[in-house]
């Protein structure tokens, strides 16, 4: 059986030791969720409904969009609860699935990410034969492999950090149950411990990072080789919406999970956590309808359908009068 201390609450400490800040962050937070539960939904919806955005490259951004959603959910309600009130605490349960369910979640995001380089690179470097690559069966199929590789990491590392015994530490530094930080709760070495996470950190971080630099490392071989300003217009069109989510999820996780002993990240931390746990989840949709000619064009055909059955209705109900 799983540590037998996680029968106790747990106590989030998360902002409390700035408390000038909790009613601040608690607006901001709010609105970010609120903001990311609306973009993301329409993200989902445009992709599903308008047959212009059946591609595979909408299709990564459909998963993508869920997971924020998810993983968003999974952290801000308990988050929003403790900025609130004085009670900072979370249930036994609450936090093993927290733990469970957001790592497999931003593990899933980063292979995922990398699936979207790949299909970006499909795209710009093999054009002719990008419907014959990029074919339904292999979307699934990178698809089903990163949500995998997130459930089996979360598996592997929640498991392994909730075994380790904690002797009744309940004050969890962090704003939710996070394995760098229930780590620090052990009460016997964790070197070995952390050197697991280092390690498996590398494989679903840096290497899915790897793999996408070197994607876009082809890409801009192919434009450079073309020597077209069209083509780099159309390539940064495809691919800097990308570029930019990658930078803003890869730039913050990295510091919490590659160095979780520096000081760096124990003091900036929770800020860091707060970065790629809420604000780039909400910052997702803005870029990608923002600076996508194909979802601005989709929304404004959903909007002018919307509006064009609100002048049938409105049309039926006078002839009825």
């Amino acid at each position: 059986m799983i540590n037998s201390s996680v029968n106790s609450d747990f106590i989030l400490v998360g902002f409390s030791d700035q408390p000038q800040l909790e009613k601040r962050l608690f607006i901001v937070v709010l609105i970010s969720y609120l903001l990311t539960l609306v973009g993301n939904t329409i993200i989902i919806l445009i992709s599903s409904i308008d047959s212009k955005l059946k591609t595979p490259m909408y299709y990564f951004l459909t998963h993508l969009s869920f997971v924020d959603i998810c993983f968003t959910t999974s952290i801000v309600p308990q988050l929003l609860w403790n900025l609130k009130g004085p009670a900072k605490t979370i249930t036994a349960v609450g936090c093993v699935v927290q733990l469970y369910v957001s790592l497999t979640l931003g593990s899933t995001e980063c292979i995922l990410l990398a699936v979207m380089a790949f299909d970006r690179y499909a795209a710009v470097c093999k054009p002719l034969h990008y419907v014959a690559v990029m074919n339904p069966q292999l979307c699934q199929a990178l698809a089903g492999i990163s949500w995998l590789s997130g459930v089996g990491n979360a598996l592997i590392q929640g498991t392994i950090t909730l075994w380790l015994p904690r002797c009744g530490h309940r004050w969890l530094h962090h704003f939710f149950c996070e394995v760098p930080s229930m780590i620090k709760l052990a009460c016997v070495d964790i070197h070995a411990n952390e050197v697991q996470l280092f390690v498996a950190s590398l494989v679903l971080l840096l290497l899915p990072l790897a793999l996408i630099l070197t994607s876009y490392g082809h890409i801009a071989k192919e434009v450079l080789r073309i020597k077209s300003s069209q083509a780099w217009h159309r390539a940064l069109g495809t691919c800097g919406s990308h570029l930019m989510v990658v930078s803003l999820f890869y730039g913050s996780i990295t510091v919490i999970y590659i160095q979780p002993n520096s000081s760096y990240a124990h003091t900036h931390g929770k800020f860091i956590s707060l970065f790629y746990t809420v604000m780039t989840p909400t910052l997702n949709p803005l870029i990608y309808t923002l600076r996508n000619k194909e979802v601005k064009g989709a929304l404004e055909r959903l909007f002018s359908r919307a509006a064009g059955v609100c002048k049938q209705n409105r049309a039926r109900g006078d002839r009825t009068l």
